[in-house]
């Protein structure tokens, strides 16, 4: 029996977090209410009053109401929900989390999953699911339900799909993984088209080592979310063989994943391995996605939805400062691999996107800005040939014996 936490405005969705609520029960799992209600009194009595909420944001709700301002109600609430949640978790008290909202719902509920640790059960029905969910669930991972019908009332098709979502929630709960305490030591990788037949050659090395391999794709959230993994805790070693997305950040492409990439290793003494996987490109959408301030840059039609745009010698040089100041904030063991023979797929010799001037510009100043002490070790071929990889995979795995020594 697991107890499901059900977060919504109990005032003007009261009747359906209800209605969930009881399906819950029924099926043997205990709820905790915690109401982030502001318009009405609630219509379902919670375990944790909105008063609370609003005292765990650093303010009383009283003072909220006075300014009559339904946005900065929202606003507060969003801020005191994911403290009280997460609390609750840290408490052994709550195993999962199910929410039922319109927009301003939606935004306060899914703020507070959030704050929750990947892996912990987290559903959010939704009016406004089917548009563009990223700001709400970021990077986590929240299950999001279209209400269909506006959360409204209960009639013959809302208390179907709420039905279902309770059913979900409990399933989700119940839910457990065989053997997990003989779970092997976990590497991260990341990886993108141009770089995979390389992450493919060393994740099979890195298994055949006794590690299990996550392997996330380089495409902003990718980036993200492979961050958050090692932020976690939970991660041996990091095979950081694409870090194409700054040259987005610092470019203006569409793949960033923001000016912290690099770093979570880095400040939790991780042992990494970093390469310049795909820095030769930024990425855009179809052609007529392209800024016109980019015009005549040199451009890779990937496919009709993607177009890549080569990194020029001042951008490469540019992106090798950064890169030696994200190695640079290690607290662990980190190297450095470059290939000299191109970088990706395409900037090998013959290849669209080679430069070997603007390679030499990414590699001078990266092992230049770096600090004594991180080893900058160049391979004369290319980043996809099987002996690159297994230089970086030799190279991490002697950084994480050497941690654990």
């Amino acid at each position: 029996m697991a107890t499901i936490a059900i977060l919504g405005t109990f005032d003007t969705k009261g009747d359906e977090h209800a209605y969930v609520d009881q399906l819950i029960r029924r099926r043997g799992h205990q709820t905790l209410r915690i109401d982030v209600g502001t318009l009405e009194p609630a219509r379902l009595t919670p375990d944790i009053t909105r008063e609370a909420v609003a005292e765990a944001a650093g303010t009383d709700l009283a003072s909220i109401l006075a300014r009559r301002d339904r946005g900065e109600a929202v606003t507060w609430m969003a801020r005191g929900a994911p403290v009280v949640l997460s609390r609750l978790y840290a408490e052994g008290r709550i195993q999962g989390v199910l929410s039922l909202g319109g927009g301003g719902g939606t935004a306060i509920c899914t703020a507070a999953m959030r704050a929750l640790p990947l892996g912990v059960p987290k559903f959010m029905v939704s009016t406004l699911a089917g548009g563009n969910m990223a700001p709400y669930v970021g990077i986590k991972d929240i299950t999001v339900m279209p209400s269909i019908v506006d959360v409204a009332g209960l009639n013959r098709l809302s208390r179907l799909l709420l039905a279902q979502a309770a059913g979900a929630i409990c399933g989700m709960v119940e839910a457990s993984v065989p053997d997990l305490h003989q779970a092997k030591p976990m590497i991260v990788a990341s990886q993108f088209g141009n770089t995979t037949p390389c992450v493919t050659h060393a994740r099979a090395t890195l298994e055949a080592a006794g590690f299990e391999v996550l392997v996330f794709a380089a495409t902003g959230t990718g980036g993200k979310t492979m961050e958050s993994i090692i932020e976690s805790g939970l991660v041996a070693g990091v095979l950081d063989i694409t870090t194409t997305e700054w040259a987005d950040e610092l470019v203006g492409g569409v793949l960033t994943a923001g000016p912290t990439r690099c770093e979570a290793a880095a400040r939790l003494g991780v042992p990494a391995v970093l390469t310049p996987g795909c820095l030769d490109m930024v990425n855009f959408g179809e052609p007529a996605s392209v800024p016109q301030k980019f015009q005549g840059r040199r451009f890779y039609h990937h496919n009709p939805q993607v177009t890549l745009m080569r990194t020029t010698l001042f951008e490469n040089a540019e992106l090798g400062r950064i890169l030696a100041e994200k190695c640079n904030l290690s607290k662990g063991q980190v190297a450095v691999a470059f290939p000299m023979g191109g970088i990706s797929v395409i900037s090998a010799p013959g290849q669209p996107f080679h430069d070997p001037e603007a390679d030499l510009a990414l590699r001078d100043q990266w092992r230049s800005h770096l600090r004594p002490g991180i080893p900058f070790i160049e391979y004369p071929g290319n980043i996809n040939e099987p002996a690159f990889a297994d230089l970086c995979t030799t190279q991490l795995l002697s950084l994480i014996h050497s941690k654990a020594a």
